[in-house]
């Protein structure tokens, strides 16, 4: 049976519709805003996923060619390929939102695809792909806390948008999206042009008082369609007492156990590297199964406590913060750990940089292309060009381990553009910088949010370059200690988390910006959400520790280069007249291809007239853009050229002044005293200084050497004589010899 529900929502109707569609799942729905339509799908394994210590999610984002009515591109293949890498960032974020409510103890695998079968070109998918995927989890047999809603704010001309269009979030200081409910936050995205942390945190109140129309439409639905929630439990040998009773027991055993020695192997000094952390928990880990042998407890009931080790150990390390405010490593809960910044760290790149912050180092180089070099991107929202891009590595060694090396998997991507993200507001228009930029973030150790460290390298990188940025970017992660998982209401904030502080109960709280303000925010937790509070406390204290980096990158390198490498391309860049363009270009590329074969540059030439000249040197650079000047320069009377003799006529010759443009020096103006014939004075080919006398009302140019000789002595100008008609066919270039088309 197909049901719809609707109801309205920033001016528009959002409508769920149930039964329709993939009815073979545990539950799914459609989600309709405008023209945009999207299909959320969620199914759940019969039996847990066996050999895996973590909650099994997998969130697809799929974006049909179709919904656009568009066809791929490739003249080869048709078929949608691997994800975008926007769908990667869509899907990411979804799964950001939904995870903390569910039961991280759970190994059953669940899946959440969200496809787009509609867009309108107006409503952008990935917030209705949240809503959709919040609708069908909650109507579904999957145990999930939901729902919650979505919402993306924009703000216009200081007003707040809901959902506002792709166009109107052109002219927006701020692209914010907000998952949770009225109460609480459960994550965040946003990128800002420097935007106050008062003024995100107003934006963020503002999105949460509109997803009360989300939530409200979901429990409609799910109140009339909603099936009852499985309960789920771990499986253990037959002979083994499976109740849940009996798994409370065990974990108890371990709790006690772990309570009792958590400090005496992680507390008794401090653990200010990774390896030292690690080998407290493989003591621990020993001991205590040292205990539960002692305990004659069982293989499956061992390996059962011993899926939840991690966990309980974090929540024991958690509890030491809280109440104690006592870190492993040492540190206060303020104190942000050593930082380095280095910059111009290799000798060939066009930038680079070294930024490390504890045992998180990073790696960024800049690389500097012609506008030719721009990154097409293809998808649902059509073809567009981008000319920055921030690519980011994070092979196996960075984390002391051995794994394949495959390309960048859906990690590196989300990180690399949160890191883009953040460097965009502060990066110099098209028009005063026309490079295209390649940022790379090479992680070479990491321990703690080498995101917001590639976001430093690459801000010192682009000054190493001379790119002029507006102003250095830092980032930083604020952690959390709570006990709101176990129903208590104690927190406390953790400037620049690292490993264990990122347990149950706690949250990774990205920001990055300028002194000035805000441009970037990812926040995802652990928790069932964050109360304004400390939505509140973490901006004000990200602000902190932000200028304290700022502070260390200014040592290193205080603002951009005033001059761009040795190893740069250099670029100028123009605008012609655009009914001059086909000039420059010449009949099938004729002009423009020989200047290029002439001078070894790059030439590119956009449809407002922009053109962009690239090269190598400054002397290559220099010769072809005084070509492409001269081809579209206007010849005005009185100016003086160095021209070349392309033709000779019985009344005169030819003379070529620019790049296709000619004029007539009659035989009369090549000297002062009588010209028998004009092959006593030159002949083709010949180099001649030459000055505009005239353009005549038929756009014809007259030249004339003699004005440009010395007069002879006691010379005496003669009565004009009476010329011959010049031709006016073929032979004769009027207007400078521009070509027609």
């Amino acid at each position: 049976m197909v049901q719809k529900f609707s109801c309205e929502w920033g001016g528009k109707t959002l409508t769920v519709e149930v039964g329709k569609f993939t009815n073979q799942t545990n539950g799914s729905c459609t989600v309709q805003y405008g023209d945009t339509v999207i299909l959320a799908s969620t199914v759940m394994s019969k039996k847990p996923r066996e050999g895996v210590d973590f909650f099994p999610l997998m969130v697809e984002f799929e974006e049909k060619l179709y919904a656009a009515g568009l066809i791929k591109g490739s003249r080869f293949i048709k078929r949608e390929g691997r994800p975008s890498d926007e769908s990667v960032l869509s899907g990411r974020m979804i799964d950001r939102a939904i995870r903390p409510l569910f039961d991280d103890t759970v190994r059953n695998e669940v899946q959440a695809v969200v496809a787009v079968l509609s867009f309108d070109g107006e409503n952008d998918p990935d917030v209705l792909g949240l809503v959709a995927a919040s609708c069908a989890l909650a109507i579904s047999d999957i145990p999930w806390k939901g729902p919650i809603g979505g919402i993306r704010i924009g703000q216009i001309n200081n007003e707040w948008v809901i959902n506002p269009s792709y166009e109107a979030r052109l002219k927006s200081a701020m692209d914010l999206v907000v998952a949770g409910t009225p109460e609480k936050v459960i994550m965040l995205e946003a990128g800002a042009n420097e935007v106050p942390e008062e003024t995100v945190l107003e934006g963020i109140i503002f999105g949460q008082k509109h997803l009360k129309e989300v939530i409200d439409l979901i429990n409609k639905v799910q109140n009339a369609v909603g099936k009852e929630k499985i309960v789920l439990k771990q499986d253990l040998d037959a002979d083994e007492d499976t109740s849940a009773a009996s798994e409370n027991e065990l974990l108890d055993i371990a709790r006690e156990f772990i309570k009792t020695n958590v400090a005496k192997h992680f507390f008794d000094k401090n653990l200010t590297i990774k390896a030292e952390r690690f080998g407290a928990f493989d003591s621990l880990s020993k001991k205590l199964e040292e205990h539960l042998q002692e305990k004659n407890i069982g293989k499956d009931r061992r390996k059962l406590i011993f899926s939840r080790y991690k966990l309980i150990v974090e929540e024991f390390i958690t509890e030491k913060i809280i109440k104690e405010k006592k870190r492993v490593d040492g540190r206060s809960l303020k104190d942000i750990r050593q930082l380095m910044a280095e910059a111009a760290v290799l000798p060939r790149t066009h930038g680079s940089a070294l930024f490390s912050r504890g045992e998180t180092q990073v790696l960024s180089t800049i690389t500097l292309g012609s506008p030719a070099a721009v990154q097409t991107l293809e998808g649902i929202e059509g073809a567009s060009k981008k000319r920055y891009m921030h690519h980011y590595n994070f092979p196996p060694y960075s984390v002391g381990e051995v794994g394949p090396m495959r390309g960048p998997g859906r990690r590196d991507i989300g990180h690399g553009a949160l890191a883009e993200k953040a460097l965009v507001p502060v990066l110099p228009s098209k028009e005063n910088f026309p490079y295209t930029i390649r940022v790379v973030s090479e992680v070479l150790g990491s321990n703690g949010s080498s995101s917001m460290a590639s976001t430093c390298g690459s801000s010192l990188a682009l000054m190493d370059a001379g790119v002029p940025i507006k102003s250095p970017v830092a980032g930083v992660a604020i952690g959390l200690a709570s006990n709101f998982n176990q129903g208590g209401d104690d927190y406390q904030i953790l400037t620049d988390l690292q490993d264990l502080e990122d347990g149950k109960g706690g949250m990774d709280f990205k920001v990055a910006g300028t002194v000035n303000g805000i441009t970037a925010i990812q926040m995802d937790t652990k928790t069932e959400g964050l109360v304004e509070k400390i939505v509140k406390e973490t901006l004000s204290r990200a602000r902190e520790a932000r200028l304290q980096v700022l502070e260390a990158m200014n040592k290193a390198i205080p603002a951009p280069r005033t001059e761009l490498s040795q190893y740069a391309p250099r670029i100028v860049a123009f605008k012609i007249d655009v009914d001059k363009i086909r000039e420059v270009i010449g009949p099938g590329g004729k002009i423009i291809n020989k200047i290029i074969e002439d001078t070894g540059v790059e030439i590119d030439i956009e449809q407002d007239g922009t053109v962009s000249i690239t090269a190598v040197n400054k002397e290559a650079l220099e010769k072809a853009e005084k070509i492409v000047r001269d081809i579209v320069k206007e010849v005005e009377p009185g100016e003086i050229y160095d021209g070349t003799v392309t033709r000779l006529m019985d009344f005169g010759a030819f003379v070529e002044v620019l790049p296709g443009k000619e004029g007539l020096v009659h035989i009369s103006e090549m000297a002062w005293g009588r010209t028998n014939s004009v092959e006593d004075v030159v002949q083709v080919g010949d180099k001649v200084k030459v000055k505009v006398k005239e353009i005549d009302d038929m756009g014809r140019t007259n030249l004339t050497m003699k004005e440009l000789l010395p007069k002879p002595e006691g010379y005496v100008d003669r009565p004009p004589m009476e010329r011959r008609p010049r031709p006016s066919g073929n032979n004769d270039r009027r207007g400078g010899g521009r070509r027609r088309f």
